[in-house]
């Protein structure tokens, strides 16, 4: 654009652009993220000044924004955030970006879990630390701990307990060789471990395979339980009486998972669907028998 267009016009032409790349109602949201980042307006401020100019120095800033986002790389890596419970979290590509799925592991323990306090809460495999920090926001006077290999990885989980006003005690450490405490410690166990097959690969998006840290998201084919065995053996000794493990897990891999529970002794052991009707989540109570 030679003149300074207005915001309509510059949100015109930013949703025109990437429409043909992520179709049109992405595009809509993306470009609503980035009037809200970049210029600081409320969709409502957008709608009250949408015939502001917006001079050419910031229109340049935009475009470069665009021009990544073309290149399939993810708006929440490009502004540091994603949405996840109702609150902004800090990602970097050392990090996933949480997903909606993810949230709904939180409601289910929450359902489960909300109304007791002081609960000893361990994340195995923290990442960005939103299961970590979101658990301890949202339960009561909860103990929080989160454990991952990748040092990168949790100092994003500190920024974003930091952020939160919450204290969640980090710990970097192996998940495959975790060492169980002497006796049962943790009323709670989570983890969205990695779990995506490698064959898998070729029907995912440039934007994931391109960016998100693989360490994160990729399992061998013939090894699919790689993580979901060792979280299991852990917690079956880690866990209190009346413990619960609560997974987040590959449908595909629903039933392994549940059978490998079983195996171990865990009781209640329940696979849970998302909200698209997917196998998605496993919980399961401790083997631990009480006194």
């Amino acid at each position: 654009m030679t003149t300074e267009p207005t915001l309509k016009e510059l949100s015109q032409s930013v949703r025109g652009r990437l429409a043909p790349h992520y179709g049109a109602g992405e595009a809509d949201s993306m470009t609503k993220m980035i009037v809200e980042e970049m210029l600081h307006y409320s969709p409502v401020d957008a709608v009250l000044r949408k015939d502001n100019t917006i001079s050419s120095f910031m229109c340049g800033k935009i475009d470069k924004v665009v021009e990544r986002l073309l290149a399939d790389e993810p708006i929440q890596y490009i502004f540091g955030k994603a949405r996840f419970y109702g609150a902004d979290i800090r990602v970097s590509p050392s990090v996933l970006i949480p997903r909606p799925e993810t949230e709904e592991l939180v409601d289910i323990i929450v359902k489960e879990q909300g109304d007791k306090p002081d609960l000893k809460v361990l994340d195995l495999c923290t990442g960005s630390g939103c299961l970590a920090v979101t658990l301890a926001r949202v339960l009561k006077f909860a103990d929080v701990e989160g454990v991952d290999i990748s040092s990168d990885a949790l100092k994003v989980a500190g920024e974003n307990a930091s952020d939160a006003h919450v204290r969640v005690k980090w710990r970097e450490a192996d998940v495959l060789s975790l060492v169980p405490p002497a006796s049962p410690v943790y009323d709670v166990i989570v983890s969205n471990p990695p779990y995506v097959l490698d064959s898998e690969k070729a029907g995912m998006d440039r934007n994931v395979l391109d960016h998100e840290p693989w360490i994160a998201l990729f399992v061998p084919d013939d090894d699919p339980l790689k993580f979901y065995g060792p979280i299991a053996s852990f917690a079956s000794k880690a866990l209190v009486a009346g413990g619960r493990l609560y997974l987040e897990v590959n449908p595909l891999c629903a039933d392994r998972i549940v059978g490998e529970l079983n195996g171990r002794g865990f009781k209640n052991v329940e696979c849970l669907l998302d909200i698209s009707g997917r196998r998605r989540f496993v919980t399961a109570t401790s083997p631990m028998d009480y006194d």
